[in-house]
């Protein structure tokens, strides 16, 4: 994705509806090119369009979800590659992070088994040169496009690995990350219990949210891969907890 792309989608999640004429004024750069970029950021599900517009249709939707904080989002999903070893067999949860980080392990490893609740994890790398994507069946989430349920529990069950990712919706510092979907809480638990580690995917914007659901206590947290804008108070509770905090610059 280029720079431009970066700041285009920045811009229609700004506005949720922009014009085509709009967004060249804004970008200094013609329609026609403008046009351009939206085909391709629609190709890869980040926005849609409409005649004359670019627009989000559900703010819940993980595509739209993917497109918050996307280039933090895409380096911390980087940084979390970087602890993979080729050959290594890791367990995804459904979040947009996630997403991105079953793209690096693509682009940036060899012979990597991913074993997800995501079916979009499954679809959005499908042609990209993993070894094997293991999904784990269950009820599926439309917005989340992902399976949740106690039957991700007897597939999660099957399978033991070292390193366990998830992504969150927010945090509590008396309590730790939240999210906004008891389900998909549940069914992280399930998966928690097949893996040694679990290391959370974190944008900054992540600590001044708060979720509904306690989605995973201090204690349970091995790592947190997060951003160099990270509030102070929050990295320090992560230290405190004794939580090996990741930053990407």
């Amino acid at each position: 994705m280029t720079e431009r792309q970066s700041k285009l989608i920045k811009l229609v999640n700004l506005y949720q509806k922009i014009e085509v004429s709009r967004l060249a004024e804004l970008l200094d750069v013609s329609q026609v090119t403008i046009r351009k970029d939206l085909d391709h950021l629609e190709e890869e599900g980040l926005l849609s369009r409409e005649h004359g517009y670019a627009l989000i249709k559900n703010a819940n939707d993980i595509n739209t979800r993917l497109t918050i904080n996307y280039d933090k989002k895409l380096e911390i999903a980087t940084k979390a590659a970087e602890m993979v070893s080729n050959g290594e067999t890791v367990m995804l949860e459904s979040g947009s992070t996630c997403a991105l980080l079953a793209e690096q392990l693509a682009k940036l490893k060899k012979d990597v088994t991913i074993i997800t609740n995501s079916a979009y994890i499954a679809i959005r790398i499908r042609e990209l040169p993993i070894r094997k994507v293991i999904l784990l069946g269950g009820e599926y989430q439309k917005e989340y496009q992902g399976m949740v349920g106690p039957l991700v529990r007897k597939c999660a069950k099957e399978f033991y690995v070292d390193k366990f990712f998830v992504g969150t919706d927010g945090f509590i510092p008396d309590a730790g990350f939240t999210c906004d979907d008891l389900m998909r809480v549940e069914t992280m638990k399930y998966m928690e219990d097949s893996a040694n580690r679990m290391i959370i995917l974190a944008d900054s914007s992540k600590f001044s949210q708060k979720g509904v659901v306690i989605q995973t206590t201090f204690s349970e947290i091995d790592t947190v891969c997060t951003d160099e804008e990270i509030p102070e108070d929050a990295l320090e509770n992560l230290k405190r907890h004794n939580i090996n905090v990741e930053i990407v610059e």
